[in-house]
């Protein structure tokens, strides 16, 4: 099992700016848990996401020296990834790529004809820099704009991104929109047919779907789950003010209740969420 914590998502729609030392904090406190990832900020443009103007100042002052968990970073185009690259210390650079071409538009103002010669030449320059290219499938399990979807949908655009040498794909639910059983049959179509890839699960929760959401990606096969302490976070174009990221202590304890072994050390886990609750409160 592979748990990406998603303080990135967390924070980047809050109006209110946290400073920079607080950010560094959290995020050296999520460090000490032992997640297998952390998406911890993003190189897009400041005007777009102004919260995370600062990742590159975090991330100079962040101690990585005792902990296994890699640093993810999410990039809108080309030139994020170039920036992103001049890092060693990140893993994972994560590019968000839908199959709604409506959304999109919206998300990067480009196309998917455009966002897919992005992603090769993003993969190039990942591969140059020793990092994993992630790539997430917006609307991954429907979208209300009307766009064609069907999981021949999703293996088309997986089976374009295996030939670019892609090997992990997230499949994301945008806008909180999926059901269970759209969400377990993506991941029985796309897991067999493409076993050198590895596939991961970005829900957007209710506390209503979270668990029926949660066993029907697992249940479907997945192993990569996204999440974030508190459910905060989430798509800001859903129409449910309540629909969230999964809160990672709901997913923990359902994977503990269904004996899937995990490696985190707990304490510092009830460390994480309680500094959570300071860390967001305005200012």
């Amino acid at each position: 099992m592979h748990l990406v914590e998603c303080p990135r998502d967390a924070m980047q729609g809050l109006a209110h700016f946290i400073p920079t030392a607080r950010k560094t904090a959290y995020l050296q406190a999520l460090l000490a848990v032992g997640f297998d990832s952390l998406d911890f900020g993003s190189f897009v443009s400041p005007k777009a996401i102004p919260q995370l103007a600062d990742t590159a100042d975090v991330l100079a002052n962040l101690d990585l020296s005792r902990t296994r968990t890699r640093l993810l970073a999410i990039i809108a185009n080309e030139r994020g990834a170039e920036a992103a690259t001049q890092y060693p210390e990140i893993s994972y650079l994560g590019y968000p790529l839908s199959v709604s071409e409506t959304f999109q538009q919206r998300n990067t103002n480009r196309g998917i004809a455009e966002a897919l010669t992005d992603v090769a030449r993003i993969q190039e320059r990942a591969v140059r820099a020793g990092q994993a290219l992630v790539v997430y499938l917006s609307m991954g399990f429907g979208n209300p704009y009307g766009d064609p979807y069907e999981p021949a949908i999703l293996a088309a655009f997986t089976e374009r991104l295996a030939t670019l040498g892609v090997g992990i794909v997230s499949l994301a639910d945008t806008v909180g929109s999926g059901d269970a059983a759209t969400i377990e049959n993506a991941f029985r179509t796309l897991i067999p047919a493409f076993p050198a890839i590895t596939f991961g699960a970005h829900l957007h929760t209710t506390p209503a779907t979270w668990e029926a959401k949660t066993a029907a990606a697992y249940a479907g096969g997945c192993c990569r789950f996204d999440g974030a302490l508190g459910g905060l976070g989430g798509c800001p174009m859903a129409g449910d003010t309540l629909t969230g990221n999964l809160p990672t202590e709901n997913l923990i304890a359902w994977l503990d209740g269904h004996g899937v072994a995990l490696t985190l050390d707990r304490e510092a886990l009830a460390h994480a969420k309680w500094l959570s609750a300071t860390t967001f409160l305005g200012y």
